[in-house]
């Protein structure tokens, strides 16, 4: 169940805590935001340039798929109408066969529920505008964070000019995402543990403008998959009427990047691939030449935190494969944890520290785990017509059967039930399923035994 809206009385300045927090991206933002409602002294510090004044550079640009969690994240602090007035709502699934026959699947049995395409480097601006209008929290860019003294409670940052500075706060914690330099620190301490774990697919991003007539050049309430088996491309809609599309290729072999790199292989792997996407994209060529690929890489340590002076969240505690859409969202419902867990206790970080790290960690790894299973389905499996008939199976359940079952992606993105306690309902749902099957095929294979009893008596 969603967690309720805090209700509080913010600390007087002069008692207030101070939190210093290293990256300025999606949950450093957000988490200004918290604790600046709180009265809480707050400095937030950025590696680039001020986006509101230089624009949206460096890190990914992948689109965001915001749904339920971090919606209920920004609604606690009243951006969530913000966002999406600029938010574009995808429906559900638009399958591109090689020949170019198209296939909608529907998210849910509900048409209100949407997951929302929003530009990153959009919500970024609105987050830290959010921030700054707290009269208690600071920013600071061109302030990168490039190591931590776990003892002495200090983060140390590379000012503009290449200044060293040493920080020192009552918290300070790491958003500086999946590289994390406060983590890499922590990572040196006895019991700590840490993988880190490369798909062998990366990804590239490219463009289809908007139609001539200035309308979108496909639906725009749909998120777009290409599935080729072992390899797809999607495309996400954008408020300016163009789509960003994201090849998601193997590295290496037969269908990797590395077996593209002249203008004809690149036009040729359109063409045998994706030759409906073809004609929507003029600038093909220049853009596959130009934009880098990138890779996709999953996080996971233990504890998030180091004694009661440190916290990670976000990619540097969690980060996670896009497949399920749910990066921003977890980072978000970090954010709601940790307020919820300060509403209870107070600053009193010691307390609140080790539960937070204690009560995400499972839910962290659980959409780990799911991110990448998804990764496979959309890839391979989404064309399928065993899988049409099993997600047309689910939509009856959950149409008919709506307070007993419900499909795992609905349970994901269209609540707020924790991403562990999702999958073990949907895993065991299954089981039930699995095992009302058997019975009902036991039941008949029992009749048509008897009835042909019957007819040789």
């Amino acid at each position: 169940m969603p967690l309720p809206l805090c209700r509080y009385t913010p600390a007087r300045m002069s008692a207030a805590p101070h939190v210093a927090i290293a990256g300025a991206g999606l949950a450093g933002a957000l988490l200004a935001c918290y604790l600046g409602r709180r009265g809480y002294r707050v400095d937030l510090y950025e590696r680039r340039p001020d986006p509101r004044a230089a624009g949206f550079v460096g890190g990914r640009s992948i689109n965001l798929a915001l749904s339920a969690r971090g919606l209920d994240a920004l609604e606690r602090v009243g951006l969530a109408e913000k966002v999406l007035a600029d938010a574009i709502p995808m429906r559900g699934r638009m399958m591109h066969s090689v020949r170019g026959r198209l296939t909608f699947q529907p998210y849910s049995k509900n048409t209100d529920e949407a997951i929302n395409s929003v530009s990153r480097g959009n919500l970024n601006v609105t987050l830290l505008e959010a921030a700054d209008e707290y009269e208690s929290v600071t920013l600071h860019f061109d302030h990168q964070a490039v190591d931590a003294d776990l003892d002495a409670g200090t983060c140390a940052l590379v000012g503009p000019g290449g200044e060293r500075v040493a920080v020192t706060a009552d918290l300070i914690v790491g958003c500086d995402g999946a590289f994390s330099a406060i983590r890499a620190r922590m990572q040196k301490t006895e019991r700590f543990s840490y993988s880190q774990s490369y798909l062998a697919h990366g990804y590239k991003e490219l463009t289809i403008p908007p139609a001539k007539d200035g309308s979108f050049a496909m639906e725009p309430n749909a998120l777009h998959i290409w599935p080729r088996g072992g390899s797809m491309m999607i495309a996400l809609p954008n408020a300016d009427r163009t789509f960003t599309c994201t090849c998601f290729w193997p590295f290496e072999g037969p269908n990797g990047f590395d077996v593209v790199g002249t203008d004809a292989e690149i036009v040729h792997r359109f063409d045998r691939d994706f030759r409906d996407a073809v004609p929507l994209m003029p600038t093909l060529v220049e853009d596959y030449r130009k934009n880098p690929v990138g890779s996709l890489v999953t996080i996971r340590c233990d504890p998030w935190h180091h004694d009661d002076r440190f916290l990670l969240l976000g990619d540097a505690a969690h980060a996670v494969v896009p497949f399920y859409g749910q990066g921003a969202n977890a980072a978000f419902e970090d954010c709601v944890a940790l307020d919820a867990l300060i509403e209870r206790h107070g600053p009193d970080w010691a307390t609140v520290l080790p539960r937070l790290s204690t009560g995400r960690k499972a839910d962290a790894d659980a959409i780990a785990d799911m991110a990448i299973a998804n990764f496979i389905e959309m890839r391979d499996k989404v064309g399928s017509r065993s899988f049409l008939l099993r997600k047309k199976t689910e939509k009856l359940l959950h149409r008919w059967l709506s307070r007993w079952y419900t499909p795992l992606y609905n349970l994901v993105s269209f609540s707020t039930i924790p991403y562990a306690a999702a999958r073990r309902r949907a895993r065991r749902q299954d089981r039930v399923l699995v095992a009302a099957g058997l019975g009902a095929l036991a039941v008949i294979v029992v009749a048509v035994a008897a009835l042909v009893h019957w007819l040789r008596r």
